[in-house]
């Protein structure tokens, strides 16, 4: 799961990034676009895992990751053209972070504005190749060749949402049509806008026109990389003090899963705990085939326990006594929290 971070000048992409990142000191590596991108994967520290980790004592213990990538700084607009600059480097992402100014220094905060420029942008560059690809379609078309499935009339439909000057995340449905995939679209991924405030503002600023398809969650940047930054008693100390629950990182993991949609199952042993993050709604045999290729082709059946049922029994044997590990089959829709042996045969 990877996510990009986007954002005008000066909105504190960078602090947000530093934020997130110094939260477990796990750093970051160069980028693969640019000298200057920064890619971090940090872990999600799930208790779950950790639970499972002390009741089976395994040799190995594997969290899910997130992955933050900050591209590298563009001269000029914020995306330096809609074929090129930041965009290149988030189009693989599967969602977007977009960072808003809300703190002041030489100049006021202007959030909404703010965020509907950059929206503009993505909307703007989306535009263009769904123009570009339809230009090459009726083309093809006066040559005698035929377009094939119906990708002429989805990009129609793109179209007609992108002349609105809407994000085409504000159609569902559109936005996640396998036959669109390849054009990575970036207005729709979906979007976590991230109020970037000052270090006494907990408060998000009211919107005349709110995010469309998006959801909002506040961050006081510069305060969160510091503590970010602090070993753990000053950290603490930091948190109660500007009354903050849970550090950035922790609610941003969070709100990155469920803009995802992802849900976790658990694989257990005395060889490995492991985390496996998938989309909700993921079939048994789709969740076998995401730890190997061999269970997925030899799947016979998935023997499944509830985390919470194995936490309050306190053994697999004994949640087996009151009979609530079960036996289920390829079509079986996994759930979070699913603790998981596959059977298979190959």
């Amino acid at each position: 799961m990877k996510l990009g971070i986007i954002g005008l000048p000066q909105s504190g992409k960078t602090t947000i990034f530093t934020a997130l990142t110094g939260a477990r000191g796990e750093g970051e590596t160069p980028g693969s676009f640019h000298k200057d991108a920064m890619l971090a994967t940090v872990t999600v520290h799930d208790e779950r895992v950790m639970f499972l980790t002390d009741m089976y004592q395994p040799k190995k213990t594997t969290y899910a990751k997130v992955e933050y990538l900050l591209p590298s700084k563009i001269s000029g607009k914020a995306g330096s053209g809609p074929e090129g600059g930041i965009w290149n480097q988030v189009r693989p992402c599967d969602a977007l972070l977009h960072v808003v100014r809300n703190f002041k220094d030489a100049r006021e905060p202007t959030p909404e504005s703010d965020f509907w420029k950059m929206e503009e942008e993505l909307i703007l560059s989306d535009l263009m190749v769904v123009e570009k690809r339809l230009e090459r379609i009726e083309l093809d078309k006066k040559r005698g060749k035929k377009p094939e499935g119906n990708e002429y009339s989805l990009l129609m439909s793109c179209k007609e949402i992108l002349d609105k000057g809407l994000p085409l995340r504000t159609d569902q449905g559109l936005a996640s049509e396998p036959e669109l995939r390849g054009f990575t679209f970036l207005s729709a991924k979906s979007m976590l806008v991230i109020v970037n405030n000052g270090d006494e503002d907990e408060s998000l600023p009211k919107w005349k026109k709110p995010p469309a398809g998006a959801d909002m969650v506040l961050v006081r940047g510069r305060l969160e990389k510091d503590i970010a930054l602090m070993d753990a008693d000053e950290a603490e100390e930091f948190l109660e003090m500007y009354n903050i629950q849970e550090s950035a990182l922790d609610r941003l993991i969070r709100k990155s899963f469920s803009l995802l949609n992802l849900i976790s199952f658990f694989t257990v042993g005395p060889d490995e705990v492991k985390a496996w993050p998938i989309p909700a709604g993921t079939i048994a045999l789709d969740a076998a085939g995401v730890i190997h290729s061999d269970i997925k082709q030899g799947f016979i059946r998935a023997e499944v326990v509830a985390f919470d049922d194995l936490k309050n029994a306190g053994s697999l044997q004994e949640a087996k006594k009151r009979g609530q590990v079960r036996l289920e089959g390829k079509e079986y829709r996994m759930k979070d929290g699913d603790i998981v042996n596959f059977r298979f045969n190959v």
